[in-house]
């Protein structure tokens, strides 16, 4: 008997590219599951922010179909859900990544930008679940672990009302269909990553918050983490395993937090 966890399983991650070299946590999650003998259908809006993750993933042994789709569009997301079992024949888990924060608050923030972060962050993961569940439900069966941030239940350091709505959102999104969904075999739970050090940081949150600079960002995220250190995509992934995994045969419907401490402190 394998000592695998998800030998022979079919996975779907979305997200699964990075804006640059390291560990994103869609990434981390498609090399993860991989290492754990899952198939993995990796779905990114841009070939080329997948290929670092495809040679990771070919670089455990794993099998990886690359899919390019925007997760945002209802029709494209039908189509990848089909493509899936098309490839694979089934879709087992179902890995929820895609999302990104814009600054605002409610008076600075646009319109425009408002309803592209709940599209970007919430509409995906409804998109992705309204055609990924049928076909769980078909074979009997499935989880669905969906990423939101702990910028959904605290402050974080920064305003930006579209995507912390949003993530709140995703949070309790994934409760109610996790109860809808009980009877038929499928569960559902939420991953709640804090304040990681991913290649977004470099690539987009310096700029955002700190002017550019790099190190001043790092030192602001990790002064807020009792644990002293922030975790990356792999700490995500890790987290994503067992919600995926049949270890948590009786977990659905609940939250695990992935922040070093930081969300219980008062400060």
């Amino acid at each position: 008997m394998s000592s695998r966890r998800l030998d022979g399983k079919v996975v779907i991650v979305t997200g699964a590219g990075c804006v640059g070299p390291g560990w994103g946590n869609g990434r981390a999650v498609a090399v993860r599951f991989a290492e754990e003998g899952a198939k993995i259908f990796a779905v990114d809006k841009h070939a080329a922010a997948m290929e670092e993750t495809l040679a990771r993933v070919r670089g455990v042994q794993g099998e990886v179909e690359p899919y390019t789709c925007d997760v945002t569009d209802a029709k494209a997301v039908a189509a990848m859900a089909e493509a899936c079992v098309a490839r694979f024949g089934r879709v087992d888990i179902l890995v929820n990544n895609v999302g990104g924060s814009a600054k605002g608050g409610p008076v600075d923030l646009s319109e425009e930008i408002w309803d592209a972060q709940l599209d970007f962050n919430l509409k995906s993961v409804f998109l992705t679940c309204k055609s990924v569940l049928p076909y769980m439900e078909a074979q009997g069966g499935g989880a669905i672990v969906n990423t939101a941030s702990t910028s959904g239940i605290r402050w974080t350091g920064a305003a930006q009302v579209g995507y912390a709505s949003a993530k709140a959102a995703v949070i309790q999104f994934s409760r109610v269909v996790a109860v809808e969904y009980a009877k038929k075999n499928i569960r559902v739970n939420t991953v709640i990553p804090g304040q990681m050090h991913t290649p977004m940081v470099e690539a987009r949150l310096a700029g955002q918050r700190a002017g550019g600079n790099v190190d001043a960002l790092l030192a602001q995220r990790q002064a807020r983490i009792p644990l002293g250190f922030m975790g990356d995509g792999r700490d995500t992934a890790n987290a994503a395993l067992f919600l995926a995994s049949d270890e948590a045969r009786f977990v659905t419907g609940t939250e695990i937090i992935v922040d070093g401490g930081m969300s219980v402190r008062c400060d």
